[in-house]
């Protein structure tokens, strides 16, 4: 698939917000395994650091002295999708998903396991009326499972099982605010 009106090559950076930068570059770098590639010291106080997460498509993060703390449920997902409901308020970012192999998935879950970090079950979507399946099945077009980092940030680990965009892929329309279909 090709963009005909912007060469966009992926993400180049989506930049969230820390509470305490040492911390989070000690989860990203030394949990997570990005490698830190640019670190800033702002003006008039805060910091904003870049961690190349694959692709040379980087995660930032601002540290800022006196921001407002996290509101969950507001800012950020509330909880974990297999435990609570992750509805998020309009413009938040509800969770960050990594891609990671297919063939590495389990083996990489039970590496943040072992490294102490709480994750959910893992999570086989397809197209079923809960839209996640009981069991893994040809059906399944992604697989994933969900983690938090220090500042609560639900992040989620997701594993394609197939190319997407096929027809039946894009075969809901959207709704309005309202939550009436438009075609």
């Amino acid at each position: 698939m090709t963009n005909e009106r912007f060469e966009i090559r992926g993400v180049n950076h989506i930049a969230l917000v820390s509470s305490d930068m040492a911390r989070t570059v000690a989860f990203y770098r030394d949990v997570l395994g990005m490698q830190l590639v640019k670190t800033i010291d702002m003006p008039g106080g805060g910091q904003h650091f870049f961690f190349d997460m694959g692709n040379d498509d980087c995660l930032a993060f601002f540290w800022f002295p006196g921001a407002p703390p996290a509101a969950p449920g507001v800012g950020n997902a509330p909880g974990m999708p297999d435990r609570t409901d992750i509805r998020t308020a309009h413009g938040s970012m509800n969770h960050l998903a990594f891609d990671v192999p297919l063939e590495h998935f389990e083996e990489y879950r039970q590496r943040l396991i072992d490294a102490g970090v709480e994750v959910s079950a893992i999570l086989d979507h397809d197209d079923s009326e809960l839209t996640i399946a009981p069991d893994f099945h040809d059906g399944v077009f992604v697989r994933s499972f969900y983690f938090r980092d220090p500042d609560g940030i639900l992040l989620e680990f997701a594993s394609w099982t197939r190319p997407m965009g096929r027809a039946d892929d894009v075969a809901v329309p959207p709704v309005d605010a309202t939550g009436r279909h438009v075609s």
